[in-house]
């Protein structure tokens, strides 16, 4: 296979990066397997080794690879890298690393916002907003809990949906809502009595907090959501570049270690 790169587009090593990360997340190399050596992916991709090596460095900076000098490179056994077309929406990141994503509705609820609400989505004092609570599901284990505050026009469209099974970005992306920007904030906290009943753990275990504000092509807000994760579940990632600026979500599975 040869890949054509273009003037504007990323690097020839970041693209023969992506495309075999693509094919460990789809289960072509599982974990433990040895990727094909520098001059078997130099033929197949019609680049130079030094390239290849290029893209062997990026997957095992990213965690995906190992490698010794000598032996070929093997597929590590912890997280998976999401690119951050996945990140915003955790049924696309979950059905992008091979899991069935699902939700189950703890509380929807519409009232009037707080004064952070207000703030955070750009409203009037007095307006009202949709508050949704939902535990993520990735094959049936709950991995995440979503305290998400919709504007009232945002928030009537998703409380006509099937929230255990529907993918809130996608419907409302099928009605026409387009997400452009979001800005996320990411830090560790504590289980509070609530999370831990939610997520089955104990008060005070580890979790990864991410707080998360999206807009549309104009500006306007969509959403603001606190997100919830199991430490051992997901990690993030921030990679910087001269052609790219990508933060990503990983997945870990249950005994992985991330680092």
């Amino acid at each position: 296979m040869v890949i054509k790169h273009e003037k504007g587009s990323p690097s020839l090593y970041r693209r023969i990066a992506d495309e075999l990360k693509a094919e460990i997340s789809a289960g072509t190399y599982a974990p433990g397997d040895a990727l094909p050596s520098e001059s078997e992916l130099a033929q197949r991709y019609d680049a130079s080794r030094g390239t290849i090596r290029q893209a062997f460095a990026a997957l095992r900076t990213d965690g995906i690879i190992s490698s010794r000098r000598g032996a070929r490179r093997v597929v590590q056994g912890g997280p998976r890298l999401q690119d951050f077309a996945a990140l915003h929406s955790f049924s696309h990141w979950g059905r992008a690393i091979g899991a069935k994503p699902s939700g189950r509705v703890v509380g929807l609820a519409r009232r009037e916002a707080t004064g952070d609400e207000r703030d955070r989505l750009n409203l009037p004092e007095g307006a009202r907003i949709y508050h949704l609570t939902r535990v993520r599901l990735l094959d049936g284990r709950p991995v995440m809990i979503e305290r998400t505050a919709y504007p009232d026009r945002i928030g009537a469209l998703v409380a006509g949906m099937d929230l255990d099974r529907e993918s809130i970005t996608d419907r409302l992306e099928e009605l026409g809502t387009t997400f452009a920007d979001a800005e996320h904030t990411i830090d560790a906290v504590r289980a509070t009595a609530d999370d831990a009943r939610l997520l089955g753990v104990r008060a005070g275990a580890p979790l990864l907090r991410e707080r998360r504000r999206t807009t549309d092509p104009s500006g306007a807000a969509l959403e603001w959501s606190e997100d919830r994760y199991l430490g051992d579940q997901v990690a993030f990632t921030v990679r910087n570049s001269a052609d790219r600026n990508t933060l990503s979500r990983w997945h870990s599975a249950p005994g992985a270690t991330t680092g």
